[in-house]
């Protein structure tokens, strides 16, 4: 498959990944989701953020480490604790592919408008 059809797409930028999870797969689980929703406007440590969660912190841990990896977290020692927060930079990589599909998005919008608007015409 070419990439020409699709610009967001470098060849050259997967095969230089040293990352390995993308943004894609990080994002795919809803705990991490749900992680980085908590790491918008706060720095926290790892006991922090498993006090919002029904799991235990290894699998935080885990979690966190994922999320690393691709780049949408950063940590740093603060005593014995490590804190995480977010960096938003990789998530342009999301907007990027997701602004492609707004053309099929807002075409089925204006066909779902024009039919209702149909239907309000009195007969």
């Amino acid at each position: 498959m070419s990439t020409k059809n699709f610009p967001h797409t470098s060849k050259d930028k997967q095969a230089a990944s040293p990352s390995k999870h993308d943004v894609f797969h990080a994002i795919a689980d809803p705990t991490r989701r749900q992680m980085l929703q908590l790491l918008a406007d706060n720095e926290l440590s790892i006991a922090a953020i498993a006090q919002f969660f029904p799991i235990s912190r290894t699998a935080v841990n885990k979690h966190l480490h994922i999320l690393a990896e691709a780049g949408l977290v950063s940590c740093r020692k603060a005593g014995r604790e490590t804190r995480y927060k977010l960096e938003p930079e990789p998530l342009a990589e999301l907007k990027t592919w997701l602004s492609f599909f707004e053309q099929y998005w807002d075409e089925r919008l204006a066909a779902l408008k024009h039919l209702v608007e149909a239907d309000e015409e009195p007969s």
